[in-house]
């Protein structure tokens, strides 16, 4: 809830109006790291905030400096009022005297119109409350320059007193990531590469005639840094890039041992699983009355087969003993497929394989979902010999899915049809 007090936080005083400087503080009102921006920000922030403490200081800060635009905004128009109707002084700028009669608006100071771009907002917490602290010092800066340039007394007490205010707001923040714990280069979830993290790259190089000296320092020696020089021409000229490449390799999976070990138990699962279907399908070949259907039920018999030693292949890859651990999913599925079978006897053909192609597309959704898991969790592991095989199989139970499916059609129209009277 907002609530508007006809009181400025600060009184402004302005002696001798000064439409150029006017025209200057309009980059403080519609400008980049003016305070509408920074109202916005902190505002949107405080609104994602799911912290509550930080939440109040993000709304706290951000209804400040909807109140410090209120206060650029009186000091802008005072100095631009000559504007409105002394011609001179509306040479000074003709867009707010001719277009803005002399009054503010949301420009910066080169006429550019404010836009939600200068608005730097992540969603993560500690990345945000980092572009707020450097915000607030790009902001006194800008108030700091005005200062230097303004010839008024008053104006320069309001300026002082706004500028002030920014480092107060940047100790705030300051303060509130400092209270979050995180180390200065934790950004984010995920770990950087290892060793290419400490990498510092020579790549501008050249002295005298071709160049600047270079210059090392403690942001790119001592420890831990490691120093590559030229990496551009490593292995290119002689002399040029010995010593230390680039580490290009990628960064170790965070978890990798859990992840394997999770997928080591989905492939055993689906072992079993195929081996368990190695039994099925031939008794549900036999019982199916389409000979297409029997058809296809004996190609997928021969894809089990072939299945199954890819998931053998698998586990050797992985260093994991070749033992099937029992798949209860896959053994309801058959035990129901039994049932379906022993009740198809009672049945006319095209209701029967009907009823056998439902029992069986819920076997391919189970493996669907099993080799598109146990794939996924190889890529992470960056194991993409595993993957491969995988996908093979995965992609053959997708297809023999769709053949069912197809083998389904014309058997449901025959079923629909009534029954012939003898």
């Amino acid at each position: 809830m907002y609530h508007h007090v006809k009181k400025l936080m600060y009184t402004v005083r302005v002696d001798e109006p000064d439409p150029k400087f006017g025209n200057m503080l309009l980059e403080q009102f519609g400008g980049a790291n003016g305070e509408l921006a920074a109202a916005m920000q902190y505002s949107i922030q405080g609104l994602n905030c799911e912290d509550p403490g930080r939440k109040d200081l993000l709304m706290d800060i951000g209804t400040e400096e909807l109140s410090h635009l209120e206060i650029v905004g009186c000091l802008a128009r005072m100095h631009l009022k000559p504007m409105k109707s002394v011609r001179e002084e509306a040479e000074a700028d003709p867009l707010i005297a001719i277009a803005g009669g002399g009054g503010i608006n949301l420009f910066n100071s080169m006429g550019n119109p404010w836009t939600a771009d200068y608005l730097k907002i992540t969603g993560e917490l500690d990345v945000d409350l980092r572009s707020n602290i450097a915000a607030e010092a790009r902001a006194k800066i800008v108030y700091e320059r005005l200062i230097n340039f303004c010839r008024d007394p008053g104006t320069k007490d309001a300026l002082q007193f706004l500028m002030t205010r920014e480092i107060t707001h940047m100790r705030a923040f300051s303060l509130a990531l400092e209270s979050m714990g995180k180390p200065p280069l934790s950004v984010g979830r995920i770990a950087p590469t290892p060793k290419l993290v400490d990498q510092f790259f020579n790549d501008s190089t050249g002295e005298g005639d071709h160049g600047e000296v270079d210059t090392r320092g403690p942001w790119n020696e001592g420890e831990p840094w490691k120093f590559v020089e030229a990496p551009a021409f490593q292995g290119m000229k002689p002399g040029k890039g010995d010593g230390a490449g680039i580490h290009a390799e990628s960064a170790p999976v965070e978890g990798s041992e859990a992840i394997q070990e999770v997928l080591v138990d989905e492939l055993r699962d689906l072992l079993h699983a195929e081996k368990q279907l190695l039994k099925a399908l031939p008794n549900m070949e036999k019982v199916a009355r389409s000979r297409q259907l029997q058809t296809l039920l004996k190609t997928h018999l021969q894809e089990t087969e072939a299945q199954v030693e890819r998931l053998n292949e698998c586990l050797k890859i992985l260093g994991a003993p070749s033992r099937a651990k029992p798949c209860k999913g896959m053994a309801g599925l058959v035990e129901e497929g039994e049932e379906v079978m022993t009740e198809g006897k009672k049945k006319e053909d095209a209701p029967a394989d009907l009823a056998l192609i439902g029992a069986a597309l819920r076997v391919e959704h189970y493996e669907i979902a099993a080799y598109t898991t146990a794939r996924n969790l190889a890529l992470q592991l960056s194991q993409p010999t595993v993957a491969q095989l995988l996908t093979i199989s995965l992609g053959e139970e997708q297809n023999a899915g769709q053949l069912l499916d197809q083998v389904a059609q014309p058997l449901m129209s025959v079923a629909r049809m009534p029954r012939s009277v003898a």
